[in-house]
């Protein structure tokens, strides 16, 4: 029971899903429980990617075999996890963009970032960022249907495991007074890191069952370098993370993910 308040407060922090009322009161919120939910990191993205699944292949079945069809599909469904989560992730790429494009010294870049306002730099991030995601989404949507319902199933829970790297690798220098991440400042243990990679074995797997061993492997690979990239960056630049380095990560290994899907099925030809 412990486990499901955990994971249901995770849900109530990265998503706009309503855990409130008496179901709120039941979970409970203290510093060391939301520490502890960031084992359940991934499972967020097990409800990213099933809504996401869902809106394409009731789209595929509605719209048939029309030319731009997969195109939709990739829109509706990044449109539909976008309202789910409150662009949480992206809000902290456009942050990360801002604050590390804008300025090349430290403390001026994390100052950039803790500014709502969304800058040139962040603006572009987010444009390209989506542009991204839904052309990839739609190149395997052209593809098979079984090929974005693949990676979306993969890519949505695997990048969320990565941040959790960064946080065990990397101090957290944002300000820590105000920060939404500041419980997670602590290093995350290895069995809650080993927890979080239990999350992302069944759909891991079924990406296997689903498709080549080479669709899954270059995934892979190519979401882990992207996510390492990004890590290396901030310790480069920061000297840490702050909790938008933490979702522009996620948003980075995404893409990734579908990247190497797209690349093993290009080969693949």
């Amino acid at each position: 029971m412990q486990a499901l308040r955990h994971y249901l407060l995770a849900v109530q922090f990265f998503t706009r899903i309503p855990v409130t009322g008496r179901l709120a009161d039941w979970v409970g919120y203290s510093p060391a429980m939301l520490r502890a939910s960031a084992a359940h990191f991934p499972g967020i993205g097990w409800l990213a990617a099933g809504l996401s699944c869902a809106v394409v292949a009731l789209l595929h079945w509605g719209l048939g075999a029309q030319p731009m069809a997969p195109l939709v599909a990739a829109v509706l469904s990044t449109v539909a996890t976008v309202v789910m989560t409150g662009g949480f992730h992206e809000d902290g790429l456009a942050d990360v963009a801002d604050g590390l494009g804008g300025s090349y010294d430290r403390e001026r870049a994390l100052d950039i970032m803790k500014d709502s306002r969304v800058g040139a730099f962040g603006a572009m991030a987010l444009v390209l960022t989506l542009l991204a995601k839904v052309s990839l989404l739609a190149l395997l949507g052209a593809h098979s249907l079984g090929a974005v319902l693949a990676a979306l199933a993969g890519g949505h829970v695997l990048s969320r495991l990565w941040p959790l790297f960064i946080v065990r690798w990397l101090p957290h220098v944002g300000d820590t007074a105000r920060s939404k991440s500041k419980p997670l400042a602590d290093q995350i243990s290895r069995r809650a890191l080993a927890a979080a990679a239990l999350w992302c074995f069944v759909p891991l797997a079924l990406v296997y069952q689903a498709q080549a061993a080479i669709f899954l492997i270059a995934s892979i690979a190519l979401s882990m370098a992207a996510a390492a990239w990004m890590g290396r960056w901030f310790a480069r630049r920061l000297q840490g993370f702050t909790g938008d380095c933490l979702g522009a990560t996620q948003q980075v290994g995404e893409i990734g993910f579908y990247l190497g899907a797209a690349l093993a099925l290009g080969a693949a030809r």
